[in-house]
């Protein structure tokens, strides 16, 4: 559906998109992620065409977008963006919802009927007639997005669109989003600080750093297997442990990490220096040194306990520094205090070995 080949953009004489290539799915949720000042914005402003990329070429549905004044307005209007401070018109929800149907040339009958139905599917059925600049953040997003998709856009573009909302908002925005993407099956490319939101909305994904996508692949790929160090201290709050491969043996690689080995699998060999990275809830603790089909088990000693909700993190030393993450319930039942000894374990395939 969207194609970006060499895309580079500056801004005076910094560049903040560094040759971007990338494929976009028909009917796929593509997620940006990377930290502020990436570049996700520049790249969503760029296929809107609200911006002009310094070089690069980007193709819709197959074509060229920037060939022609005639060709850019007839994609545009095949795509929508709902941005992360959304604007809406000093007047009511109703007018504002009706405004792209308006431009489009709609008639009345047919604006009544498909505003009363997007409106029923933002839960803003009976907000016709308030005026849409006193209603509070989550609604104004709601209505940005009804507004949005409304005119059946093939591509949605989403510029953190549930940055600063409660909770219950942002359920109902992903709701529809997801809906959309299913029902209408609109290419949805969306950019996000919210971690946890991209890895339950998207198909795909692309990490976003410094200006280059440095990597894209399903969530699974980018939070359990990133590509380098880069990637994996941006996505995971994954242990992350500098080591050197004393040897490998039949693709299991152990790696000499402060004096200790750890046992994981990949194709790396002896005297490589490597980068573990070990995802907190893969860690199991016990008191004592049971029997395990785990290849680590560590003696450590826990230097903090930090409560959140139903779970636990763990902050262990043994000797290198491990982060583990168990249930309230789990650290109850074992009475697990700051100081306690206390045994690490973790599988090899648990453990994720990049350059």
């Amino acid at each position: 559906m969207l194609k970006i080949v060499d895309l580079h953009h500056r801004y005076n004489f910094k560049e903040v998109l560094k040759g971007i290539n990338v494929e976009i799915k028909r009917g796929e949720v593509f997620v940006l992620i990377g930290p502020t000042g990436a570049g996700k914005t520049t790249l969503l402003r760029i296929i809107d065409q609200l911006e002009y990329p310094t070089s690069g070429r980007v193709y819709f549905d197959g074509k060229e977008i920037l060939t022609s004044p005639g060709l850019r307005l007839k994609i545009r209007r095949r795509m929508a963006m709902v941005f992360q401070k959304p604007v809406v018109f000093n007047a009511t929800v109703f007018d504002n919802v009706a405004y792209p149907l308006k431009v489009r040339g709609y008639r009345r009958k047919d604006i009544l009927r498909k505003v009363g139905k997007m409106l029923e599917m933002v839960e803003l059925k009976g907000y016709e007639k308030r005026n849409a600049r006193k209603l509070s953040g989550g609604e104004i997003q709601r209505i940005a997005l009804a507004q949005a998709v409304i005119s059946d856009p093939q591509v949605l573009l989403l510029d953190e669109p549930t940055a600063n909302l409660d909770p219950l908002s942002i359920d109902l925005i992903e709701k529809l989003i997801l809906d959309f993407n299913k029902k209408q099956g609109a290419t949805i490319v969306m950019a996000t600080h919210d971690m946890s939101q991209g890895e339950r909305l998207a198909d795909r994904m692309g990490v976003l750093m410094e200006g280059k996508l440095i990597q894209v692949g399903s969530p699974r790929e980018i939070f359990y297997n990133p590509k380098n160090v880069q990637v994996a201290q941006f996505t995971t709050r994954n242990n992350i442990l500098k080591g050197v491969v004393s040897q490998n043996e039949n693709g299991i690689t152990y790696v000499d990490v402060e004096g200790k080995i750890i046992e994981g699998v990949s194709s790396f060999q002896a005297g490589e220096r490597v980068y573990v990275c070990i995802k907190p809830e893969d860690i199991t603790l016990s008191l004592s040194k049971s029997r395990t089909s785990a290849r680590n088990l560590f003696p450590a000693r826990i230097n903090l306990m930090s409560f959140s909700g139903p779970l636990v993190e763990v902050e262990l030393r043994c000797p290198f520094p491990l982060l583990a993450l168990i249930t309230r319930r789990s650290a109850e039942e074992m009475q697990l205090r700051v100081g306690q000894k206390v045994y690490a374990s973790f599988k090899a395939t648990a453990v994720h070995i990049i350059g």
